[in-house]
């Protein structure tokens, strides 16, 4: 097997092509790692490399496409237990959702990523991604669902900032 054709060293490729921003170069080496998984029938591989060509896709500018790729990659991660790496999978999806202006399907992939977050314990993604939910419902002007989704998202932290704790204060304080 020569290099080019190694999917380990093609998600190598891929990540340093990400890194330094070269969002096409690093897509192509991502789509060719996944291709290759697949063709080892390294299924939870191959879903891995579909979310990082989401990401590169997205950062491409390619919402769409991005959209794509992540497409049925929960399901993979579901189907092994993977429930961390489910969660991503579906905040990749709410970000190409949220590029695509469709609002409302983002919100709800936001959500159920926070919702697996929660389950696999990991606070600081849970908030992450609540926190974009609540950005999604305040330019909706959900501002009451925007604020409880902010202090959710603030309840995951676990060591909050002095700002965050005083925004978590004025949130509670808010009628």
């Amino acid at each position: 097997m020569t290099t080019k054709d190694d999917p380990k060293k093609l998600a190598e490729e891929g990540k340093r092509a990400f890194e330094a921003r070269q969002y096409e170069a690093a897509a192509q080496a991502f789509r060719q790692a996944a291709e290759g998984y697949a063709s080892q029938k390294d299924a939870l591989n191959a879903a891995e490399m579909h979310n990082n060509l989401s990401v590169a896709l997205l950062k491409a500018g390619k919402a769409q496409a991005a959209l794509e790729a992540a497409a049925g990659t929960e399901q993979v991660f579901a189907s092994s237990g993977d429930v961390k790496r489910q969660a991503m999978s579906l905040g990749n999806q709410a970000a190409a959702l949220e590029a695509l202006k469709r609002v409302d399907e983002a919100i709800a992939a936001y959500e159920r990523s926070a919702e697996l977050f929660g389950q696999a314990g990991e606070r600081d993604l849970r908030s992450m991604v609540l926190k974009s939910a609540a950005a999604l419902k305040l330019k909706r002007g959900k501002v009451s669902e925007s604020a409880m989704e902010m202090l959710d998202s603030l309840g995951s932290v676990k060591k909050p900032t002095l700002l965050q704790r005083l925004l978590k204060l004025v949130l509670r304080l808010k009628p």
